[in-house]
């Protein structure tokens, strides 16, 4: 079962009560946020809301940021909220949209079509008057789910590099101008500036509504993909950014327009900064 990638806050009204969908919160912070997104899921959230917790659902053995976990461990953390192969799950975040569409993206990659963003956020359903729930959340009984991965959503720096010198994809980096172009550091001190040669820029934030946190229209998106480079339905698109997490929001804007096909580089700049032996173009320097 396919879902529509992005639902309204009153479609997820009248669905709330349906055991068969799913609401997650996840929002992840930044760490310079110095902000805790459980305990802020604690005190208040969509009712029925469960929390996947980006920053935990991940390769916890990789020294990356937000390395994809295992299929099996992927399985075991999605068993642990209750869902199944039947679930509609519904991603939102207290942002808009920032860390959304990273589950998004993982439960395709691991074979779950019927999964959608809420769109605008909690910010969205605040704003039409829908109900938030304060008291502590409620329990839920595990489940037994199996995860079938697809390795074509996904990208490893082996893969980028090739590229270099056999261009047959695009990357698309998701991070602000001034840290692709390098004029900005890093905020991880140990992370070189610049960006991945040859790659284009569409700063995430760019493909929502400053005041509403919604996404903008298909017709407004386009024009953001084209005047950012990129040819929707000829180019083949790598979306990257900081961590592997907003490069998500790219991959969704692209799966409105119709291309189900574009991957993630999954170390993204952390991993692409950070090694010796990957070029840089740095504008700045």
């Amino acid at each position: 079962m396919s879902a529509f990638p992005l639902v309204s806050a009153q479609w997820l009204k009248g669905r709330l009560d349906d055991p068969k969908t799913i609401v997650l919160d996840a929002t992840f912070h930044l760490p310079t946020m110095k902000r805790d997104a459980f305990a802020e899921f604690q005190a208040e959230r969509i009712p029925g809301a469960r929390f996947f917790d980006v920053d935990g659902i991940k390769d916890t053995g990789n020294p990356l940021p937000h390395m994809i976990p295992s299929p099996e461990t992927f399985a075991e953390h999605v068993g642990r909220l209750g869902i199944t192969k039947d679930s509609h799950v519904v991603c939102y975040d207290t942002y808009g949209l920032f860390s959304a569409a990273r589950p998004w993206w993982m439960f395709r990659l691991f074979g779950h079509d019927a999964v959608s963003v809420l769109d605008g956020g909690l910010p969205a359903w605040k704003a039409a008057g829908m109900p938030v729930a304060t008291d502590p959340p409620g329990g839920f009984d595990a489940t037994t789910y199996q995860a079938d991965f697809r390795p074509g959503l996904v990208r490893r720096v082996e893969e980028v590099m090739q590229n270099l010198n056999d261009p047959k994809e695009v990357v698309l980096d998701a991070r602000p101008a001034d840290r692709f172009d390098g004029s900005t550091p890093e905020p991880r001190p140990e992370v070189r500036g610049g960006h991945i040669p040859g790659s284009l820029n569409l700063p995430f934030n760019q493909l929502t509504d400053p005041d509403t946190k919604k996404v903008r229209d298909v017709r407004a998106l386009a024009d953001l993909f084209r005047d950012a480079g990129i040819k929707v339905g000829r180019d083949k698109v790598v979306a990257s950014c900081g961590s592997g997490v907003t490069a998500c929001a790219l991959v969704l804007g692209l799966h409105l327009l119709g291309d189900e096909t574009a991957a993630v580089y999954d170390g993204s700049w952390s991993e692409w900064g950070t090694r010796t032996d990957t070029p840089i173009d740095n504008p700045s320097a």
